[in-house]
């Protein structure tokens, strides 16, 4: 089993990073950081170049959430997936066992995550496994 986070470097999931750690480490599991992006286009050349650009982006973002793992003595993996982010999100929870799937919410209304899709919102409706939206620190957030 593994707690199962999507990290962005936004401030939902900053306040989600703080939470999906405690989880981790009350349940004994390691914790799988996720950056789930999928480039515009379906190939060629620059497809190939949003995708690396990508890529690069995720391991920038992911290196502080790796340091805050690792100082609480968590397993750590990282996955960098060429999907939207949803469903990088189902898709690695389900190869790595995963009990919850942690993630941030914005600071919008829910009618506004419905109507444009946020990644929170799809995982609430799509998830197998249960799914933590950590509101941000200014919704109230502990």
């Amino acid at each position: 089993m593994s707690v199962v986070l999507g990290y962005d470097e936004s401030p939902g999931a900053a306040q989600a990073l703080r939470v999906a750690i405690e989880v981790a480490v009350a349940f004994g599991e390691p914790l799988v950081l996720v950056y789930g992006a999928a480039p515009p286009g379906t190939g060629g050349e620059e497809y190939e170049s949003h995708y690396e650009a990508l890529r690069q982006v995720g391991r920038t973002a992911l290196a502080g959430a790796v340091a805050a793992t690792e100082a609480a003595g968590l397993e750590t993996t990282v996955e960098i997936l060429d999907e939207k982010p949803a469903q990088a999100l189902i898709d690695a929870a389900a190869r790595h066992h995963g009990r919850v799937i942690v993630v941030g919410s914005w600071s919008e209304s829910p009618l506004r995550g419905a109507l444009l899709g946020s990644t929170p919102h799809k995982l609430l409706h799509l998830s197998p496994i249960p799914v933590l939206c950590v509101p941000t620190a200014d919704q109230g957030a502990p």
